[in-house]
């Protein structure tokens, strides 16, 4: 009876202990129904652990600690004040449809103009103060412009230049041993590539944000000469004119232009290349103008599926050219209204402003081989290439 008693207090005990032991083990969390799945997704097969993700890391880990960078690329982001000339008129029917349709632009109250503040950013490129900024900060009829660079000093400045096609400006201040930012190569940015945008948004100067580049060689209809790079890093009203910058420091852009619904960030906004920013610095130091090739004034169409029907094309790409100048080089090498550019020195000839750009890089006086399609038979011609400059002429 005594070892029957004793037996059954042990085998109790032992029971009592293995409940123990399993109620104090470690519980699995339930995982969270929304993130679990991706976790799971992004974890490689092999591995053990959920700290093998990439994803999964924190920031710091995955190397994405941007300090060295920003404490470079600020102190050569700059804000620009300018204030221009706005016309105003006196009289009290300005603004009727109704007296424009009769009167037009004409003011028989008389006019004046009234002092209007643009504000945006710069970027230093040389020690000795030159800047580059947008074409749309300087504005026109320019009173003052005044730079506040990162330590605080403000300085005025005058304007090298100015180039509409690329919305680019080029300004200078007299001071020596300012801070700058290397040129980077852009064309060797990649979709998904970490960039920051250091700017002056909203008056808050030296602002940076992070993102990715998002899409390169965009055409948005800003300007002639596009061939933007999209990028979703922060970038709003007053960032215009600062700097795209790369993970080594590099300047590998301009900050243009936002594309928003309500005038603030919605994760779109639109970089002038730094290659592009690079040549266009350099023209208007060296000249004040940028000097770009040009084959004479044309009036050029995109090819639809349509058009490429109704002309005999193969199909849709290249250009249409439906009216020109006698005294153009286009003209005296052959190419004549009514004719499709499909291609430009060998290379396929997109659309309307994939040609301008073409075109705008060639070097002037050197020949360029265009190729055409007339009445459904492909040939190329050889252009003598001129140049832009000192004609205001619109010419392509």
């Amino acid at each position: 009876m005594m070892k029957r008693t004793l037996l059954i207090v042990v085998l109790l005990a032992a029971g009592f202990a293995a409940g123990l032991a399993f109620s104090s083990a470690p519980r699995a969390e339930r995982p969270d129904p929304v993130t679990a799945p991706a976790v799971a997704a992004l974890t490689p097969a092999s591995s053990t652990s959920p700290a093998a993700s990439p994803i999964a890391a924190a920031p710091q880990a995955l190397g994405l600690d941007f300090t060295d960078v920003a404490a470079r690329a600020v102190p050569a982001v700059t804000n620009i004040s300018s204030v221009q000339a706005v016309r105003r008129r006196n009289s009290p029917f300005a603004n009727d449809p109704f007296f424009q349709f009769f009167f037009g632009d004409e003011d028989m109250f008389g006019g004046g103009s009234r002092p209007q503040q643009s504000l945006g950013s710069g970027v230093i490129v040389t020690p000795d103060g030159y800047m580059v900024t947008n074409n749309h900060v300087v504005g026109d009829d320019v009173q003052t412009i005044t730079v506040v660079l990162a330590d605080k000093r403000e300085v005025p400045a005058t304007i090298v230049g100015v180039d509409a096609f690329t919305d680019l400006a080029v300004l200078k201040v007299d001071l020596s041993g300012l801070p700058v930012l290397p040129w980077g190569d852009s064309s060797k940015l990649k979709v998904a590539e970490w960039v920051l945008a250091v700017g002056n948004p909203f008056q808050f100067n030296q602002t940076v944000t992070f993102g990715i580049v998002s899409a390169v060689g965009r055409n948005v209809g800003l300007s002639v000469y596009e061939d933007f790079i999209q990028t979703d890093a922060a970038i709003n009203p007053g960032n215009s004119g600062g700097a795209l910058v790369n993970t080594r420091g590099e300047l590998v852009g301009i900050n243009t232009a936002i594309y928003s619904e309500t005038g603030g960030y919605q994760g779109i906004g639109f970089a002038v290349p730094a290659n592009v920013a690079r040549r266009v610095v350099d023209e208007l130091i060296r000249y004040g103008e940028v000097r770009r090739g040009s084959i004479g004034f044309m009036e050029v169409t995109d090819v639809t599926e349509y058009m490429a029907r109704q002309l005999g094309a193969p199909g849709a790409g290249g250009v249409f050219v439906s009216r020109m100048r006698r005294d153009s080089e286009a003209y005296a090498a052959g190419i004549r209204p009514g004719d499709i550019i499909v291609s430009f020195n060998g290379e396929a000839v997109g659309d309307t402003r994939h040609l301008q750009r073409a075109i705008a890089d060639t070097k002037s006086g050197s020949v360029a081989r265009v190729g055409i399609l007339r009445e459904g038979r492909q040939t190329e011609v050889k252009v003598t290439v001129g140049s832009t400059a000192g004609d205001r002429r619109r010419r392509i």
